[in-house]
């Protein structure tokens, strides 16, 4: 029998956001604003609520009219002027902080709906943007941090991810995506920007045609985390310089015009669609839509070992160095924000945000290295926190409506415990904490995931709790982790991963040195290491 063929109408039926988008482009919201303002947050609809978030803008828990205000740095770049105007919004007219996050943007908090418009006008003068941060459409451009300094790197791509940050705001053809549309681009030797957790990911090759180099890109389809994570796949394609926005184009094309994705929110990003297709039906439909065959790429570049390019690093640039400073939780008080761009401006530099949500001065002269450190350690900003550098923290409590669990502070409280037990012998570890399943923090991935859930007293009172997530891995170790620990009460949770990391390092001594944190969780059954993390495992622990 064949198979009905599904209709535009239908699928308003049935997806209510589908809907709200019908009724009115959410980019078409902004020009509403005055009368929203006037009216007062109390009385404007759900819908125009949601549409805002096509500016950067969610609703933040207790939805007493504070929003998150998410500002866009395409590959996590800022000049020494844009950190100073968002530490001065956020000390004027937020909570006096932001949040770097995982896709390299600053998250604001407690941004009143009447400041907006005075906002806007001020990060537009400083080159800056919130639109398109959040909402259906293509996300901030992701990269590597340190892109056109790295010594090792292939290729400068700042152009490629300038080019696409510009092509995708604020553009309305593709400002109706079925959902979120997560891209990456780098020519970084470790892959640090994460390709294999991304829509679309980039990655910087060279091949040899008739005797003479070419540089292009090898690409990842169909990445993405929250409830059901998926790994992206190759393409097995070469994608030259010149054709990404093309590419690029075509397979959001390919995906928005199928309205299979756009029956439910649940089921509607582009990694489902992969799974469906698979990699060789999806590349003849975008081969399709460019209108050639694409050349084939199977090789796929040698990693180098992963880095979270912190610390003194010599820049390509001879003379110069780049300093990768931890940053706890990803969080800066507006003043601090401030301070540390009069520091990149003193010193001709420029700032870099990282996936681990870290911050980087780069273009420092090698005899003003000691000044710079001395300046950032009175900011409050460090080398020696490596634990916190390499560990990432999503929004969570008190502010996000999904969260059901504390993060920021929980993930500080956790390091803090495990550094004053281990020293730096935990600093080869990385600690994802999210407080909710949509893994903004990266929880499946991580050494440790935690996610946040809630657990039941003997007398029935809830409580907040995490799940631990182990056998999560990145780069060459690439693998969506496991839930292994159920719902531990949050006061227990550090004592916990004490237990385990004391039974790694044990187990440690008598590996070879390719013996990982992974290794050891994929080594030892389920029922081993939840016996290991609740203490009743004795033997392994004395």
């Amino acid at each position: 029998m064949a198979i009905k063929e599904l209709t535009y109408e239908e699928i308003l039926k049935k997806n209510s956001r589908e809907r709200m988008k019908k009724e009115k482009m959410p980019l078409d919201v902004i020009n509403e604003l005055p009368d929203l303002i006037e009216k007062g947050y109390e009385i404007v609809s759900e819908a125009d609520i949601v549409r805002l978030q096509w500016y950067g803008l969610y609703h933040q828990k207790p939805k007493t009219g504070g929003f998150m205000m998410r500002i866009k740095i395409p590959g996590g770049i800022l000049t020494h002027n844009k950190l100073r105007t968002i530490g001065q919004i956020s000390e004027l007219y937020g909570a006096g902080y932001g949040d770097i996050t995982t896709r390299q943007d600053i998250q604001l908090h407690s941004i009143r709906m009447e400041n907006i418009p005075d906002i806007f006008q001020t990060l537009k003068n400083a080159g800056l943007t919130t639109v398109g941060a959040c909402g259906d459409v293509v996300r901030n451009i992701t990269g590597c941090p340190v892109a056109g300094i790295e010594k090792n790197e292939l290729f400068d791509v700042r152009p490629i991810i300038n080019e696409l940050a510009n092509l995708f705001t604020g553009n309305r053809e593709y400002s109706d995506l079925p959902r979120k549309h997560k891209i990456t681009v780098a020519a970084c030797p470790h892959q640090c920007n994460l390709p294999e957790i991304h829509c679309q990911a980039f990655i910087g090759v060279k091949r040899i045609i008739n005797g003479q180099e070419e540089f292009g890109f090898a690409v990842r389809l169909g990445g993405g985390l929250s409830t059901v994570p998926r790994l992206s796949k190759h393409l097995e394609v070469f994608v030259k310089i010149a054709e990404v926005s093309t590419f690029v184009k075509a397979v959001l094309d390919v995906w928005k015009s199928d309205l299979t994705y756009r029956r439910s929110t649940v089921k509607a990003r582009i990694k489902f669609m992969m799974d469906d297709l698979g990699a060789v039906e999806f590349r003849r439909r975008v081969e399709e839509r460019v209108g050639y065959k694409l050349d084939d790429f199977k090789e796929f570049p040698e990693l180098k070992a992963e880095n979270d390019h912190l610390g003194i690093n010599e820049q390509k640039q001879e003379g110069l160095v780049y300093i990768g400073f931890p940053v706890a939780s990803g969080r800066l008080t507006g003043m601090q924000m401030i301070r540390l761009a009069d520091l990149a401006e003193n010193e001709n530099g420029d700032i870099r945000l990282t996936r681990q949500q870290n911050m980087i001065i780069a273009n420092i002269k090698k005899e003003r290295v000691d000044l710079v450190l001395n300046i950032a350690e009175k900011i409050g900003i460090k080398l020696e926190r490596i634990l916190a550098g390499k560990s990432i923290a999503c929004t969570g409590e008190p502010f996000c409506n999904f969260a059901v669990a504390e993060t920021k502070e929980r993930l500080l409280d956790i390091i803090v415990h495990l550094e004053s037990i281990f020293e730096n012998q935990v600093d080869e570890l990385r600690i994802n904490l999210d407080g909710c399943p949509h893994a903004c923090g990266h929880h499946w991935i991580g050494d440790i995931g935690l996610m946040g859930t809630t657990a039941r007293t003997e007398d029935g009172e809830k409580i907040p709790a995490y799940d631990i997530i182990l056998r999560g891995g990145r780069n060459e170790f690439a693998a969506i982790g496991k839930p292994v620990g159920r719902r531990i009460p949050a006061g227990e949770v550090k004592f916990a991963l004490e237990r385990l990391i004391r039974a790694y390092q044990r187990e440690k001594l008598t590996e070879d040195s390719s013996f990982n944190f992974q290794k050891f969780c994929i080594k030892n059954d389920e029922l081993n290491l939840q016996k290991i993390m609740d203490g009743t495992l004795v033997e392994i622990l004395e």
